[in-house]
């Protein structure tokens, strides 16, 4: 089930609003034998975290959950470039669940979100690796200025008597950003320069119909190690013939690659031609499929 996006929080008596995390969207299948530990793409997690597919086998359940992996840092804060690198171990994996689709041979998709996630925190709550995602009823203005303050991504909004619509975006469930964030596709790279020896900036995109179109670059927000692997990753898919429909007129000289590679980027706001003005990159997004990234426009109706 995925949300709708609107620009202001708001409060309500039928809505409940929980922190949006910072991390990969996971839905996990558990069975007495087994578990299954997938993005909403489809593509499989299980061997990436398998410190999470290992405490939900203790789950003693078979269900369906929806949830968010992340890494928290030391204040408790979920941050994705951790995530990102997780496999230097730095940081806390944890698996934030907040839905409950299935329990024990009854398909709860029907029922009230409330009961549902009453029914979740019966399963779930002593679980190591495993935390609910926790809501407050009716208060989102509030909250939403307290985790602006934190510069926690957002909050979602949930209609509490809402059924679950899987596969669907819907305006039963609403995200709330601080700060705008965008998911593009890698079309490019300026060559390395200065003391920026392996990366300058990666040229990015987003799909309109068949067309990757050029939404603007980003050369901040890498550390030393990040910005070498992006490079290493970006090595093979070089090509001579440029990506984006129209080809874009970057102010240095651009190698060319295969739009394969998916990352996110926070930026100031989108400018009148359709650029992001001032992007910082965010990480790498394995979990999505490049030809399904779209601009992220903002849905007020």
């Amino acid at each position: 089930m995925l949300a709708s996006r609107v620009p202001n929080p708001f409060d309500h008596p039928d809505w409940i609003f929980e922190i949006k995390w910072d991390g990969y969207r996971a839905i996990a299948e558990v069975e007495r034998q087994s578990v299954r530990l997938y993005s909403r793409n489809n593509l499989s997690l299980k061997e990436r975290f398998a410190s999470i597919v290992q405490a939900l086998a203790g789950l003693g359940h078979d269900a369906v959950l929806d949830g968010e992996v992340v890494v928290l840092d030391r204040e408790g804060k979920a941050q994705f470039q951790l995530l990102q690198n997780y496999r230097t171990r730095e940081g806390v994996l944890t698996y934030y669940v907040f839905d409950l689709l299935y329990l024990d041979g009854h398909d709860l998709r029907e029922l009230p979100l409330l009961r549902r996630k009453e029914l979740l925190a019966g399963i779930a709550a002593d679980v190591p690796g495993l935390k609910l995602s926790e809501h407050i009823a009716e208060h989102g203005t509030a909250f939403f200025d307290a985790v602006a303050q934190r510069q926690v991504e957002g909050i979602v909004a949930k209609l509490a008597t809402s059924r679950y619509v899987a596969g669907q975006r819907t305006r039963a469930w609403l995200k709330i950003k601080t700060h705008m964030r965008q998911q593009a596709v890698i079309g490019g790279f300026t060559i390395e320069r200065g003391s920026r020896r392996r990366l300058g900036a990666l040229l990015l995109g987003v799909y309109r119909g068949k067309d990757l179109t050029y939404i603007g670059h980003t050369g901040t927000g890498f550390d030393q190690r990040t910005l070498a692997g992006v490079r290493e990753r970006l090595e093979p898919l070089i090509q001579e013939n440029c990506p984006f429909k129209p080809r874009p007129k970057p102010n240095a000289a651009v190698r060319w690659v295969k739009p394969e590679l998916v990352c996110e980027v926070s930026f100031s706001c989108w400018t009148s031609d359709g650029s992001m003005r001032h992007p910082s990159f965010k990480g790498m997004r394995d979990d999505v499929p490049a030809v399904t990234v779209h601009r992220e426009d903002e849905d007020a109706s």
